[in-house]
């Protein structure tokens, strides 16, 4: 099956404007996500799909490809979707273009998990380790079923050890012995990255925001709710994405130590 990656990068952010364009090792962040991009075995292209002329003017400048779309569109699906209603690839990428830490290898897995024809949609899951963010509203968590199919996915600690957990509050660790993970505790972090057959992701972004996907503020839960299969797969790897300019610090630390 063909595959391209489409990068969704809009300029305006509310927390930090024009982060695509923010350097990061002396290189935009968005041309860390186009490169590594670039280096997946399994996606034959790789496009970046802004609402920015200045974006789409950086990206062509350091060499990579790029395209203009709408810049009324509520979500970077509904902006790939634009782009991949023209094309005929069997499968879309969904890499976030503010995630200069996704591995090319990220890419290849959650192309793979489409090789399973009842999945209509792919993502990755990392196991937690460290327990804060099991509490943690900002992490998301993923519970599949043992063919790695999702059954939900919700900021709340999921699932639920009722007998460890009893009485502890979801926002916080308090009470909560030490801060790794047991070995008996299976709790998983979703990865944001998406695998899409075509057809998929252009009905999936005609539809409304579902009620699920309304009260957790998540987008996946529309695909579940309208009945599309999810699968997930495990990955060894976790990103980092750029949302304030303190998080380039962090993630240049990160870079610095994979030298």
């Amino acid at each position: 099956m063909s595959a391209i990656v489409l990068i969704p990068a809009r300029y305006a952010s509310t927390r930090f404007p024009g982060k695509p364009l923010a350097l990061l090792k002396g290189l935009p962040v968005i041309q860390h996500v186009y490169q590594n991009a670039m280096n997946s075995r399994l996606a034959d292209d790789v496009l970046v799909a802004t609402d920015s002329e200045t974006i789409f003017e950086k990206v062509l400048a350091f060499g990579g490809k790029a395209v203009m779309t709408a810049a009324d569109h509520a979500s970077g699906t509904d902006r790939i979707a634009e782009v991949a209603r023209s094309m005929d690839y069997d499968i879309i990428v969904n890499v976030q273009g503010d995630e200069p830490l996704i591995q090319p290898e990220m890419i290849d897995e959650v192309i793979s998990v489409l090789d399973d024809p009842r999945a209509s949609i792919g993502t990755l899951a990392v196991r937690i380790k460290d327990r804060r963010e099991i509490f943690d509203p900002n992490t998301v968590k993923v519970v599949f079923n043992r063919e790695g199919f999702a059954f939900y996915f919700s900021r709340a600690p999921v699932p639920y050890y009722r007998d460890e957990w009893k009485g502890h509050g979801y926002h916080h660790t308090a009470g909560v012995e030490g801060t790794s993970v047991r070995s008996d505790e299976d709790c998983y972090k979703h990865i944001g990255i998406y695998s899409y057959r075509r057809d998929v992701l252009t009905q999936l972004s005609a539809l409304p925001p579902s009620r699920l996907e309304l009260i957790e503020k998540l987008e996946q839960l529309r695909a579940l709710e309208a009945g599309f299969s999810i699968k997930v797969k495990e990955t060894i790897y976790e990103t980092l994405g750029v949302d304030t300019p303190e998080d380039l610090e962090r993630i240049e630390k990160c870079l610095n130590s994979f030298l």
